[in-house]
């Protein structure tokens, strides 16, 4: 099955680590990419610790973003933390660094390493053209049919929902950021 998590809401990411302990527990072996994130986050240091998983990262320890995505109050708080590029134009040696991450992805599903492969921000990757349709399409057509696929991310392309045998959209409602909130270590990182 092809499942997705996305939408604006908080939870998608947190959603598909939850699937990966419960395949854990059935025995299965997971594998996580987490694309435009470096290792900074909380969970990975227990996750890439867990016998039967595993965890990668593809990304810098800055956010990229696309011109006309973020308002000012947004750009602020993150300061130095995001770099913004032209819409249709992202950064090459993100796009580089990505394709290499998503390179590696392509060799744990030919090989079977696998019961469930978590793509992590794959969405936003594919919607700012950091990754591309055919490289996505590429993946699935070699998808073994028993290989569970998550793809997470704001932003999920139309074409790869109507792939998707599983949907969610996260919607928020409140988030605590609009009062100026950072993100908190043991919550969002």
């Amino acid at each position: 099955m092809i499942q997705v998590y996305t939408g604006n809401g908080k939870g998608k990411t947190t959603a598909a680590i939850g699937l990966a302990i419960r395949a854990l527990g059935a025995g299965h072996c997971v594998y996580m990419m987490q694309f435009m994130k470096s290792l900074a986050y909380s969970e990975q240091k227990v996750l890439r610790a867990m016998p039967n998983m595993m965890l990668e990262t593809s990304g810098k320890p800055f956010f990229v973003a696309e011109e006309g995505m973020m308002d000012e109050k947004a750009r602020e708080l993150l300061g130095k933390d995001v770099v913004i590029f032209p819409k249709g134009k992202p950064p090459e040696d993100y796009v580089s660094l990505l394709t290499s991450g998503f390179d590696r992805v392509m060799k744990v599903v030919e090989k079977k390493e696998a019961d469930l492969v978590i793509l992590d921000e794959v969405n936003i990757a594919l919607s700012f053209e950091l990754l591309q349709r055919e490289q996505m399409e590429k993946l699935l057509q070699i998808l073994p049919p028993e290989m569970e696929l998550v793809c997470t991310g704001r932003n999920a392309p139309e074409w790869l929902l109507d792939r998707s045998d599983l949907i969610t959209d996260m919607r928020e409602v409140r988030h605590y950021y609009e009062q100026g909130v950072c993100a908190r270590k043991g919550i969002e990182n």
